[in-house]
């Protein structure tokens, strides 16, 4: 392979040298531990709406009562989001992702092991805290060593992780709650996380982009970027990255709030918190409105991962059509015809195969969509603030999560049946729709 032109002198510039490589082993070994990292998080966030039947019968508690506990992860992914962020824009991808994958296992099997709602509340938030640092972190390391033209794509694969992690915690305790109980899938979601913790230990690499801007040293970057192509990493002296000669701010704030990305970032909070209401209203409460409607909890769970699984569907397809056609349009139409999948899923409640059909479609509109937004935001900002602005785009969102988890059960409170409860999905899903679309404006608009 020849020199990469971005080369000047010796002095190679990093995303043109990955630009110009073929996706190496290296690199497919990243997407792999990213993914698996994204798998296990999706696992350990779903598990609570698939237990919830099974631990309030268990527990003689009514479902109001888990209304807290349903939302205590989610709290606690807030502040493992907003904070991981700008640690890891500090101290590095690595570090911050391996600490957020033994954190989550950590709490997680601890929570397999609660006696009563109180202690179950503070293991959750707890495991929250590792759930929320993980999934930008990874994000953005895969997308500082993915070329441009397949950006989109690896990462929203990437993302789909979440997804199916969400749909085979829905699988699993398909089958393992009702033979042993809803501990069984706390501790899958304990067990596994340590385990992939001292992998990623040993093969998980540091963010070159990441160590040239911090300025760690050439020998550092060269060792990152050697597996690529060690041939031309040996020939250069020195590494550049485009942002350092266009964006002069040291502190993470001033980068994801400064003039060009203000507007940007705000539009991008919006989307991804009118997403999350969606997905999580669903995901905590769609296997309990099957079953005050008569479905069995085997038809229940199966029919709540199915919302999960058809993101997997859809995810790849999205970051196809992100390379290729405006990012923005094409994350738009998702949101939209989630909308109105959703309001179609509330009309379909008398017969169980055109149910399942359209929660599936769904899913894969509104979590196409949410598997989306990270890639959206990690090509948005620079190097120098890449993981705070995914970080906090996520953790922002986590309050729409909280919000239509709270949802679900006021909703529910109130006595609003099914249909009336998906109907209201509508709005979210027109908010998010307007908001990315306007996001596109605005970022063509400054690019012009």
């Amino acid at each position: 392979m020849n020199q990469p032109q971005s080369a000047v002198g010796n002095c190679l510039d990093v995303q043109s040298f990955i630009n110009a490589q073929p996706i190496s082993r290296y690199q497919w070994r990243v997407v792999i531990l990213c993914f698996l990292i994204v798998f296990l998080d999706g696992l350990d966030t779903a598990a609570m709406g698939f237990i919830a039947p099974a631990l309030s019968q268990d527990w003689g508690i009514d479902r109001a009562s888990l209304g807290p506990v349903m939302s205590a992860a989610l709290i606690g992914m807030v502040f493992g989001a907003l904070g991981s962020g700008p640690l890891a824009d500090r101290f590095g991808r690595k570090v911050v992702l391996v600490g957020a994958v033994l954190l989550f296992g950590a709490f997680s099997l601890a929570s397999a092991y609660s006696t009563n709602v109180d202690q179950l509340l503070v293991l959750r938030f707890l495991t929250g805290l590792g759930l929320g640092a993980g999934m930008p972190n990874a994000t953005t390391l895969l997308s500082e060593y993915t070329p441009e033209r397949k950006k989109s794509l690896l990462v929203t694969s990437m993302f789909c992780g979440f997804n199916l992690g969400m749909a085979g915690g829905g699988f699993i305790s398909a089958k393992l709650i009702p033979a042993f109980g809803w501990h069984s899938l706390l501790l899958i979601g304990g067990i596994l996380p340590l385990i992939l913790t001292v992998v990623l230990l040993f093969w998980l690499p540091e963010s070159a982009r990441y160590l040239v801007v911090r300025n760690r040293g050439t020998d550092k970057v060269r060792k990152a970027l050697a597996p690529i192509d060690p041939t031309v990493v040996a020939q250069a002296s020195s590494f550049s990255v485009p942002e350092q000669k266009t964006v002069k701010a040291r502190n993470v704030f001033a980068v994801i709030f400064s003039g060009t990305y203000s507007t940007g970032t705000l539009l991008l909070w919006l989307t991804y918190f009118m997403g999350l209401v969606i997905v999580y209203l669903l995901t905590s409460w769609l296997p309990t409105l099957m079953r005050d409607s008569g479905a069995s909890m085997e038809q229940a769970a199966f029919i709540g991962a199915l919302f999960q699984f058809g993101g997997v569907l859809s995810a790849v397809g999205v970051g196809w059509a992100m390379d290729r056609f405006n990012p923005h349009k094409v994350i738009g139409i998702f949101y939209l015809l989630a909308g109105v999948f959703a309001y179609a899923v509330g009309q379909s409640l008398g017969n169980i195969t055109i149910l399942a059909t359209l929660v599936l479609v769904a899913g894969m509109c509104v979590n196409g969509a949410q598997s989306a937004m990270p890639s959206l935001a990690a090509r948005f900002y620079p190097t120098q603030g890449r993981a705070t602005g995914v970080s906090w785009m996520l953790g922002i969102g986590r309050f729409g999560a909280i919000l239509g988890a709270w949802m679900g059960a006021t909703l529910l409170g109130l006595g609003w049946n099914f249909e009336q409860v998906l109907t209201a999905l509508v709005i979210p899903a027109a908010v998010a729709t307007m908001a990315v679309v306007i996001k596109g404006m605005v970022s063509h608009a400054d690019a012009t």
